[in-house]
């Protein structure tokens, strides 16, 4: 994901709303943009299982666009991706489940992930059971008279500490995805995933805690655990709060964001922190790099079989 692409799909997520001038003790939120392309990110590549292998089909992927009836987030527009493995209708046994949040950055062929790619492949190996990928881009509030405004949902639905976004995925999300591919997913947790980056990432981690009978695996790349909208408080409310059924993977690096609201390498660094402290199933990978899926991406397909083991 480049510079221009990011800032183009609002993932900045509007910092300088934090502060109005933009410009406090001689800097500003708008320096993320030093982090998104960094020279700590140039050894990191696919990983293997991101590149197409004789032998193995391709699964099949299901487009959704324009999605509008959503009833936890009214008046919102967006895109909607369902994968699901080859052979899918040959398996008896109920489906896993991975949600992404951000969906098309993880779905891009030729972006840093390639998720359906490495899901082609680890299922073919069996190294994966079958899972239903779910890649979901965020709102845009229809009516709004600026590209601003239409970005600003994004830090609603993924900054918000709340239970909004993951009723969404329950009420909205995962029922069309199951209508979609004609089959219910598995109900147990540890098979469902919810994975994303930088306020995605926060908000997987917040999906499955508040519901972690929804979701009992999460991955968050470059999470924005920071005083966006409140993220900042989740080492503590890890700490003091009896531990939930959830394994965590995080991901940050050096090089990742360092403005007003917040560092994100200290902030991924206190939150692996906490989750040791109260005894979570967690695995932290901190590298050079900066706020990008390229860390993250080399990891992939070891991500996914730590995650399911």
């Amino acid at each position: 994901m480049d510079v221009e692409t990011y800032r183009r799909h609002g993932l900045h997520r509007n910092f300088n709303d934090v502060n109005p001038d933009g410009v406090v003790n001689g800097r500003a939120n708008a320096e993320i943009a030093n982090a998104l392309d960094t020279p700590g990110d140039a050894h990191y590549h696919p990983c293997s299982e991101a590149m197409k292998r004789p032998g193995v089909p391709d699964g099949t992927v299901h487009s959704i666009r324009g999605y509008t009836a959503s009833s936890v987030f009214p008046d919102t527009r967006r895109d909607i991706w369902v994968y699901t493995p080859a052979g899918f209708e040959q398996h008896e046994n109920p489906p896993g489940l991975i949600v992404f949040n951000d969906g098309a950055y993880y779905l891009d062929r030729n972006g840093p992930v390639r998720a359906t790619r490495v899901l082609d492949n680890l299922i073919a190996a069996v190294e994966l059971d079958p899972l239903v990928g779910v890649f979901v881009m965020p709102g845009a509030r229809e009516g709004t008279g600026t590209e601003r405004a239409r970005r600003d949902q994004r830090s609603i639905e993924y900054d918000s500490m709340t239970d909004d976004y993951p009723r969404f995925l329950a009420e909205d999300v995962i029922p069309l995805a199951e209508k979609t591919v004609g089959r219910s997913f598995a109900t147990d947790p540890g098979r469902r995933a919810i994975c994303g980056i930088s306020s995605g990432g926060i908000c997987a981690f917040n999906a499955a805690w508040h519901r972690p009978d929804l979701f009992g695996r999460v991955i968050s790349h470059c999470g924005s655990f920071t005083a966006i909208r409140g993220g900042h408080n989740f080492p503590y409310l890890v700490r003091s709060t009896p531990r939930k059924p959830l394994r965590v993977f995080l991901q940050s690096g050096e090089a990742d964001a360092d403005i007003i609201v917040g560092s994100w390498p200290l902030a991924n660094q206190e939150m692996a922190a906490a989750l040791d402290f109260a005894g979570y199933d967690y695995r932290f990978e901190f590298g050079t790099g900066g706020h990008n899926l390229r860390h993250g991406g080399a990891l992939f397909a070891d991500t996914l079989r730590w995650l399911f083991r």
